[in-house]
């Protein structure tokens, strides 16, 4: 029995002594100091912090009475809540700046950026924390219009002249005269001192055609002699006057609907017309792609003031920037047209192999499950979230 307990006693008094350094390593790891990210120590219970990059564009981020709110800006607080961590708001001056303090390790993170390819290759993104897509904005009608130029009366009339209804209506107009410029060939050809002077069909049948085309424009110099060709040509010039005053109604009803519409109604009339967007944003590969003449500006209000001064036909960026800016500073100066177009996500951006990435997926997750996100999306933008 003493034998028993000895042994018995023995083997506690091994497990004790085995167990003793494990103790005492885990109590120097919890005396151990943290550091936070700049390599300064940190006291014990205190709250690390972040550097988030941040570009002022409402209503994602905006500044009101010297702080920064904004729908990004209060998601990206019901983020840091969960992660237990301190922000320190960046505020940059444009895109490149946002991109190149991520890069250089001067910010931590940007709480609104669009998912691109090429930024995928320098950078993570969390899960999508919204979606929006591209729209079009232009001048109310009656605001500051571009300042007159020499040259803008020519210009108007070359557009006149190459729009696509003077083209339609010159084409219908060609086509029309090969009726009667037949019967005038046909019934004129042997006639002495006719308008045609050869009785071949050709070249008879192009001095047929050019006095229909003459007599279209209500320039014809001489009458057909044959009593038939005189009176198909007296009905046809009734017809040209009919069809002249068509014509004059049409580009006058146009170029009417054009004054007030405005000239950009959406996507389809973007090629070729002076169109304002932010630098480094995917807007500006999409109008290289619709051959617009694309002028990049570094903010959002550079950009609007470009337009508001005739400098751009229209601004393109993202539509939520294009939709606050219209209903408040720029009301009854500017408006939105077109639907929204080019539509992709918005996500947090980190650095490259950041371990922040996965814990502020997992706190999107839990945000999406517990309503915050719903009701975050509900305060800036109303509606229901995606």
């Amino acid at each position: 029995m003493k034998l028993i307990i000895s042994t018995i006693a023995s083997a506690l008094f091994v497990i004790l002594g085995s167990l003793v350094p494990l103790f005492a390593q885990a109590a120097a790891q919890q005396q151990q100091p943290q550091f936070d990210k700049q390599g300064q120590k940190l006291d014990q219970g205190e709250v690390p912090e972040l550097r988030v990059a941040v570009l002022v564009a409402p209503p994602m981020v905006m500044e009101q009475n010297g702080s920064l709110t904004g729908f990004s800006i209060d998601l990206w607080n019901a983020i840091a809540t969960r992660l237990k961590v301190k922000t320190s708001y960046q505020v940059m001056p444009d895109v490149r700046g946002v991109d190149e303090a991520l890069r250089s390790k001067g910010a931590d993170l940007s709480p609104a950026m669009f998912i691109t390819l090429s930024r995928d290759a320098d950078f993570d993104f969390s899960y999508p924390t919204f979606e929006t897509g591209l729209q079009i904005m232009v001048r109310e009608t009656g605001a500051t219009e571009r300042a007159p130029s020499r040259i803008s009366p020519v210009l108007d009339m070359l557009r006149l002249l190459f729009s696509r209804t003077t083209i339609e209506w010159v084409g219908v107009a060609l086509l029309l005269v090969l009726i009667p410029a037949h019967l005038f060939w046909w019934l004129d050809r042997r006639q002495q001192d006719g308008i045609i002077s050869n009785r071949n069909y050709f070249p008879g049948i192009f001095e047929a055609y050019f006095w229909g085309l003459s007599s279209l424009a209500c320039q014809a110099q001489e009458m057909p002699r044959q009593w038939l060709a005189r009176s198909v040509a007296i009905f046809w010039l009734f017809a040209s006057v009919v069809f002249i005053a068509s014509y004059t109604a049409q580009l006058t009803t146009t170029l009417t609907v054009e004054q007030i519409r405005g000239a950009i109604e959406g996507p389809g009339d973007l090629p070729g017309k002076q169109i304002a967007t932010l630098a480094s944003s995917p807007a500006v590969d999409y109008l290289q792609d619709q051959h617009a003449q694309v002028q990049e500006f570094p903010t959002p209000d550079q950009l609007f003031k470009a337009l508001l001064d005739g400098k751009v036909d229209a601004v393109v960026t993202a539509a939520p920037l294009l939709l606050y800016y219209a209903a408040h500073e720029g009301k009854g100066r500017v408006k939105v047209v077109g639907p929204e177009f080019d539509r992709r996500p918005l996500a947090i951006l980190v650095q490259l192999d950041s371990p922040l990435r996965k814990k502020i997926d997992r706190a999107l997750v839990a945000l999406r499950e517990d309503g915050t996100y719903r009701q975050i999306y509900e305060k800036w933008f109303g509606g229901t979230a995606p």
